[in-house]
């Protein structure tokens, strides 16, 4: 059990809950000024859901980077990956991940169901599609003749299934509808989780190059990724600001909902300290450090668009 649980990689957990929670509480704010009704079941299945693919998407990678080789080259991460050091199978890991894939689908038609039937049927069927297609997102990373992880688009899926469609599907789940200013904190969150992505492609640059794992880092070349990760760190709070501001809430009197931008202290001194990084692998712990940032970014913005009225 200790092997499957460091598999799963925990310390990425956070992370992908962070769109559920804003895109989830967003919606119960908007809601609440519209006179509308949040289901907490609705809630509770999401972050279920997403729980499971982000498992999934950890055993896929384990699974694909183990048998084509890749993680068998790593000096210091070895060790931690399961397949590639031999603490698991590659077959009992590919049976892990077609578990993961069918518990997932299962709990994605549940809080489908739950959302929109049955007065919303044709919401129902579009989102069965994008379940299908996170699910295959989430193993497609690493697994199979052409895994778009190891042709540098690992950053646009991210983008995509982490942010834009963590917090706009998610919104969508309670209120029915689109608006178009939830995709502003769907880019932050997006931001943030390419943020992450990159910091582990620039600390696995030497190995990725050797297995010919081309990921965008290494395509850009550490100087250049340096000033990627910076931008990517630098714009999601800057973006979290300007949907507080065009939705009034300066003007409505509510500072309180502003109560997320203390995090601009933090992010500048996750930045300076990422910039002094000389070697690689000493990029290892900011992984998990992006990621509370980007957990209590979501908490903060939604605690104050909420609690304080």
């Amino acid at each position: 059990m200790k092997h499957w649980i460091q598999a799963a990689r925990l310390r990425t957990l956070p992370l992908s809950l962070s769109g559920i929670i804003l895109g989830s509480f967003i919606a119960k704010w908007r809601l609440s000024e519209e006179g509308g009704v949040w289901d907490w079941k609705v809630f509770a299945l999401a972050l279920l859901v997403t729980l499971l693919y982000q498992i999934l998407s950890n055993f896929a990678n384990d699974y694909g980077d183990g048998v084509k080789g890749t993680d068998q080259l790593r000096i210091n991460e070895a060790e931690s990956r399961a397949v590639a050091s031999g603490k698991i199978t590659p077959k009992q890991m590919k049976n892990a991940v077609i578990i993961m894939a069918i518990l997932s689908f299962v709990a994605t038609i549940a809080l489908l169901y739950v959302a929109f039937v049955p007065s919303y049927m044709n919401d129902f069927y579009i989102f069965i599609g994008l379940g299908i297609a996170s699910i295959l997102a989430a193993i497609g990373y690493t697994v199979g003749k052409k895994p778009y992880g190891y042709m540098g688009l690992g950053d646009i899926f991210v983008f995509i299934f982490f942010g834009l469609l963590s917090v706009c599907g998610s919104y969508f789940l309670f209120t029915k509808s689109f608006s178009w200013d939830i995709l502003i904190p769907g880019a932050a969150i997006g931001m943030l989780s390419m943020a992450v992505l990159n910091l582990n492609n620039m600390r696995d640059m030497e190995n990725d190059a050797a297995s010919g794992k081309k990921t965008l880092a290494l395509r850009l070349g550490f100087k250049n990724a340096m000033i990627y990760e910076m931008l990517l760190l630098q714009l999601p709070i800057l973006l979290i600001l300007t949907f507080l501001m065009i939705n009034g809430l300066q003007a409505a009197g509510n500072y309180y909902a502003f109560i997320v931008m203390i995090l601009l202290f933090p992010f500048a001194a996750l930045r300076r300290k990422i910039m002094q990084v000389k070697a690689h692998e000493e990029l290892d712990p900011f992984l998990k450090q992006v990621g509370i940032l980007t957990f209590m970014m979501a908490v903060l913005t939604a605690f104050g668009l909420n609690f304080f009225k």
